[in-house]
């Protein structure tokens, strides 16, 4: 017999959120995270932009999770007074070759099911947002942001509803098989058995994974790491949307995101990381291509307005040298262990989506 039920490794937005809905499920639930407190990982670096679903290929599940996603979470938040803003995003074309791109994300938009995207003229969106310089825009009217600790908090306390338990400072070392019992190895040498385990620790979930002799080693993906870089805006810009170019390969170029405290940035860029060394810092000199991104469609940026602020890394999954753009859940069809659910490349829209991933994972085990 196994110790635990259910093992969730990683208490990030996702993490928290299936186990959330497995402790609901009647399943009992452990969630094993080695920071101090939750979120702390790829969850506490991001944008906390709630998604529309625009920019996924149809069918995939990225395309899916975010737009259902994007339903849960804002019933989810209005159900638990989490605080959030659905404050619209333009997407725009600062040139004329840049409208085609803008078609095409529209047409993605509507095979993914978000049937309210528009395509406005530039001097409509202008309108919108005066200080705006841009040709023509589309408008996403069900992009918001969210307060993604508070999120984290609630699901946290979901599961402790439940019966379940959020257990910090906990390092797993390794996942290895015991007379047919998954178990887990921790860092201070101590070891739990479980039923099932869910790999959920984002930036280490191919790592933990690696450690598992018996697992067939081909399942599992090469790691690549994108670093992006934010910075604050130390004037007021004259938007009260989020402002997005067309995307660029490995991100959606550097946009503008506001807080629910109105803090507006800039961000992210990409840059590449080598996957044995992680540094968070800001490089101050990184702003000058910032400030030529951004006056692309906001011409009167100030000089020296942007200041650096934090940085998040996301991970990407490569199989044949080629980037997998999509989440992928790796189980037991796939890797050959009974119980144990590989989650790999869970970056953007992984906030938007977490609600969904934890009803996929349920149902996949249960």
């Amino acid at each position: 017999m196994a110790d635990i039920e259910t093992i969730v490794i990683g208490a990030g937005v996702v993490g928290l959120a299936t186990a959330a809905a497995l402790a609901a499920s009647g399943q009992e639930v452990v969630v094993l995270e080695r920071e101090k407190t939750i979120g702390q990982g790829v969850s506490s670096r991001n944008s906390e932009v709630i998604h529309a679903g625009i920019y996924y290929a149809a069918g995939s599940l990225k395309a899916q999770l975010c737009v259902r996603g994007k339903t849960l979470l804002y019933r989810y938040c209005s159900e638990r007074n989490i605080p959030y803003n659905r404050t619209g995003k333009l997407i725009v074309a600062t040139g004329e070759g840049e409208i085609e791109a803008l078609k095409t994300l529209q047409l993605k938009a509507f095979d993914n099911g978000v049937d309210d995207i528009d395509m406005i003229s530039g001097s409509e969106a202008i309108a919108l947002q005066p200080g705006l310089k841009c040709v023509a825009a589309l408008n996403s009217p069900s992009t918001g942001i969210i307060d993604s600790h508070a999120l984290m908090i609630s699901l946290q306390a979901d599961i402790e509803h439940h019966k379940g338990m959020v257990v910090c400072n906990s390092e797993v070392r390794c996942i290895d098989v015991k007379n047919k019992t998954l178990q887990i190895r921790l860092d201070d040498g101590s070891a739990v058995t479980a039923g099932k385990i869910i790999n959920c620790c984002g930036l280490n979930a191919v790592p933990v994974a690696r450690t598992l002799e018996e697992i067939d080693k081909a399942t599992i993906p090469d790691a690549k790491f994108a670093k992006g870089n934010y910075f604050k805006l130390a004037v007021k810009a004259p938007f009260t949307q989020l402002i997005y170019p067309a995307p660029v390969v490995g991100g959606l170029g550097i946009h503008l995101t506001i807080d629910l405290a109105g803090q507006q940035r800039f961000g992210p860029d990409v840059e590449w990381l080598n996957e044995d060394h992680f540094d968070y810092q800001v490089d101050p000199s990184r702003a000058n291509s910032f400030y030529a991104a951004i006056r692309n469609y906001w011409p009167d940026l100030p000089d020296n307005s942007l200041v650096p602020d934090y940085a998040g890394i996301r991970p990407k999954i490569v199989r044949n040298d080629t980037i997998n753009i999509d989440f992928e859940f790796s189980t037991e069809q796939h890797h050959g262990v009974s119980g144990l659910i590989n989650m790999y490349g869970i970056e953007s829209p992984g906030l938007t989506s977490s609600l969904a991933i934890a009803e996929f994972v349920r149902d996949t085990l249960l």
